[in-house]
């Protein structure tokens, strides 16, 4: 029967059992059977989570403030209700998990990461290639402290990354690094299109630019808590996430960069799709307002900072349609 033929619609028909027959091509078993597997394993995860033991993390030296050669820059201090707010580490309020490469301080609300902080270079960085994705708890804090597999399971939310896998993974301990990257204190929750698409985009882009920034850069990230933020399952899902980037440029010139992704449209089911999200470079000021993090003075080497500096306290937003747009 062609499309353009009428059809007549049998609404006295009634199937039975016998009438109905099975929409399965050929490999249909055996993708029925790997769907299971998945959906099984998801839940054995959820309901057995992973632990690694805190003395797995011995030696872990974490975020270094003098890697960048005559530029000191101090892992971001919360300021206000966001210094209440830090998950200690055993006697260690400062909250510091120092992984390999990197370190992530908690915050005890959201059982998230407040702020993550990540060394990178560039010329010593190790291709690793990424298998089965197997993330942990971490055993140096309380599981529920830690937001874990049951908020991810069945949705579009990715477990996103805050220190991008790539990053640390330079080194004799890349290995390690690597494996580091993939325990649930430095992920957040983040929709897909923001996780595969828009975020990894503009990491791709600073990593490479490491490269060239005299083979190093450290970056911080976090998501931006709202009041407002979508409350799902057990947890609060972010509607932001910011990003600042300290290097020294080519001729030896300390600089930071800012950036914020968001979502334009209010958030909806989460089952459902989302609105377009978009990426903005914005000052160092404009995201310690939105973090409640003081970055000490890396403001002062931002130009985004420095012009609203001088025009007046101007909040200025720059959107990056393509990476070109990003300004150094």
């Amino acid at each position: 029967m062609s499309a353009t033929e009428p059809v007549t619609v049998k609404m006295d028909r009634r199937p039975q059992l016998r009438d109905m027959r099975r929409l399965r091509g050929p490999g249909a078993e055996a993708a029925l059977e790997t769907h299971i597997r998945s959906e099984s394993a998801v839940a054995e995860r959820a309901a057995r989570p992973r632990i690694s033991a805190p003395q797995s993390f011995a030696g872990r030296a974490g975020f270094d403030r003098t890697f960048l050669t005559g530029f000191p820059v101090d892992l971001p201090k919360p300021n206000g209700q966001r210094s209440r707010d830090v998950t200690p580490v055993g006697g260690d309020a400062s909250g510091r998990l120092d992984y390999c490469n990197f370190s992530v301080v908690m915050s005890a609300s959201r059982r998230m990461a407040l702020l993550t902080a990540v060394n990178i270079e560039g010329a010593r960085s190790v291709s690793i290639e990424r298998e089965d994705d197997k993330w942990s708890l971490d055993g140096r804090l309380p599981v529920e402290a830690q937001l874990g597999e049951d908020l991810y399971a069945g949705n579009r939310l990715d477990r996103g990354h805050l220190v991008r896998r790539e990053d640390p993974n330079w080194g004799d301990n890349a290995l390690v690094a690597n494996e580091d990257t993939f325990h649930f204190t430095n992920c957040a929750p983040q929709m897909d299109i923001v996780n595969q698409k828009t975020w990894l985009g503009l990491e791709n882009y600073i990593l490479k630019n490491a490269r060239a920034w005299a083979e190093r850069c450290s970056v911080f990230t976090g998501p931006v808590f709202g009041a407002a933020d979508l409350r799902y399952r057990d947890a609060l899902v972010p509607k932001a996430f910011w990003k600042v980037v300290s290097f020294l440029s080519d001729d030896g010139r300390p600089s930071a960069t800012a950036y914020v992704v968001e979502q334009e449209k209010e958030l909806g089911q989460l089952e459902a799709a989302f609105g377009a999200f978009k990426i903005y470079q914005r000052s160092v000021k404009h995201v310690e307002g939105l973090s409640g993090l003081s970055f000490g003075s890396l403001a002062n080497f931002d130009g985004f900072s420095n012009e609203e500096d001088v025009e007046g306290g101007l909040s200025i937003s720059s959107e990056i349609r393509v990476l070109g747009d990003v300004r150094i």
